[in-house]
């Protein structure tokens, strides 16, 4: 939903983090020998020795599963139970892990308006991993993805092509596969950068997927700028471009029959907007039937959403939990992007005492899946709140829970005290303007 800022530095003006406390284990127990009794039967030492190793009952030390044996759980065949608080460790890494392919497209992502690739990749397929510092990724990237939306503004190179570079499908290598435990399909999607995907997240709106052409399910229905981004294509341009669902359903269908005899996985991360269109692409492959295995079995698609938006309406969320769409949504509490579209009219505003459901309930707008809760914020740079980087850097440290911070009306004026104590000499102007500027497109996407 809004162009990368840069990490800030995690420093003193960062609210305080408080790790979970852990209750700290002797490494080694003591353990008391039972005294030696004379008895009247002689003992020999093989007996004695025989003895004392019987009274010591050793507990044997359980080593973690290793992700060849847990990817199934990792990738949410459980909805991620008992995983999410406290943050398992194979988890984390596996979300920082998509985490940083997502950074690989905006590292990638070319905005010089002189250059010959402006809003496109800088960099070939071969080449993208060893440029952004992810040579040893373990994955081969095989298709490119443009987005178009279906908006008609002047673009910054006069191209009359208004499709723009939007992330790229992998696919894990042999390698990388027997680590994971099965062959990677991953999906990658950046968030909003150029003006026609502004315009797009400003088109807020509940429209009828209809994207099973045999079944259109009117009751399914998404936002209609995200879809316009997804089915958008340049059919009357000579040498147009593919709408992005047809590109990547024909790449992920390829690389399914290339490998129909290994075990899969499909996997998808997308921030801001990309994770929206993650959403779209994990509910199209399910609602299609991509994902069914040559054996009849329905392969895992699993879709990590970094400061995603919400997508659709409460008849899009049942439709993927009852497709088995598995969806992790990692939540900073201060970004505002997380609680648009819908701010009002959510999956809150639905139900009147848990019973009554309204008459414009199916025109409320559902946040889908699990959702992992961050909370950090930067008094001098507010926009850090939606920044990748900021989301990344938080999971590589200990965050703090959502119920362990301070309760509504009370944390909101311990922040505005906090804010009012920074010295005026490191007060930025720019970073609050640029996040309130942000604010206001993000408020008027409200409007229908």
């Amino acid at each position: 939903m809004a162009s990368t800022i840069p990490m800030p530095k995690v420093n003193k003006n960062f609210s305080t983090f408080q790790p979970e406390t852990v209750p700290h284990r002797s490494s080694v127990q003591q353990v008391s020998l039972p005294k030696r009794v004379e008895t009247n039967r002689s003992i020999t030492n093989e007996s004695m020795t025989a003895a004392s190793a019987a009274s010591i009952l050793v507990k044997p030390r359980t080593s973690p599963p290793s992700l060849a044996h847990a990817w199934r759980e990792i990738q949410g065949s459980n909805n991620w139970e008992g995983l999410i608080e406290p943050l398992d460790p194979l988890l984390k890494q596996e979300i920082i892990r998509y985490g940083h392919f997502l950074t690989a497209c905006y590292k990638a992502f070319d905005l010089d308006p002189s250059s010959k690739r402006h809003l496109n990749c800088k960099y070939g397929k071969r080449r993208l991993f060893r440029e952004v510092g992810m040579e040893n990724a373990g994955y081969e990237v095989t298709k490119y993805i443009y987005a178009t939306p279906d908006i008609n503004i002047p673009i910054q190179n006069g191209s009359p092509s208004c499709g723009r570079w939007i992330g790229y499908i992998a696919v894990s290598s042999d390698c990388e596969s027997k680590r994971l435990g099965r062959r990677d399909i991953l999906v990658t999607f950046r968030g909003t950068v150029t003006n026609p995907e502004w315009i797009a997240n400003l088109m807020s709106s509940l429209t009828p997927a209809r994207l099973d052409p045999h079944d259109p399910r009117l009751d399914v229905k998404v936002e209609s700028g995200f879809l316009s981004l997804y089915t958008s294509d340049e059919s009357k341009l000579k040498f147009g471009l593919e709408s992005c669902r047809e590109q990547l359903l024909s790449e992920i269908s390829a690389l399914l029959k290339r490998y129909k005899r290994e075990e899969i996985s499909i996997t998808v991360a997308g921030h801001s907007m990309g994770s929206s269109l993650g959403q779209l692409l994990a509910y199209d492959i399910a609602e299609l039937g991509l994902n069914r295995s040559h054996l009849d079995r329905e392969l895992p698609i699993s879709v990590f959403s970094f400061g995603g938006p919400r997508v659709g309406n409460s008849g899009f969320k049942e439709r993927c939990e009852e497709l088995g769409v598995k969806v992790l949504r990692i939540v900073n509490v201060n970004d505002p992007i997380t609680k648009m579209p819908g701010f009002v009219f959510n999956e809150n505003f639905r139900v009147l005492a848990g019973r009554y459901e309204f008459p414009w309930s199916c025109s409320c707008y559902a946040h889908v899946g699990v959702e992992l809760t961050l909370d950090f914020f930067n008094m001098q740079n507010p926009s850090c709140v939606h920044d990748l980087e900021a989301y990344i850097s938080l999971l590589n440290c200990p965050p703090r829970r959502v119920d362990q911070a301070k309760p509504g009306l009370e944390n909101l004026l311990s922040r505005a005290r906090d804010m009012l104590l920074v010295s005026a000499q490191n007060f930025d102007k720019s970073s609050w303007w640029n996040a309130a500027s942000n604010m206001v497109n993000m408020v008027q996407s409200q409007r229908t």
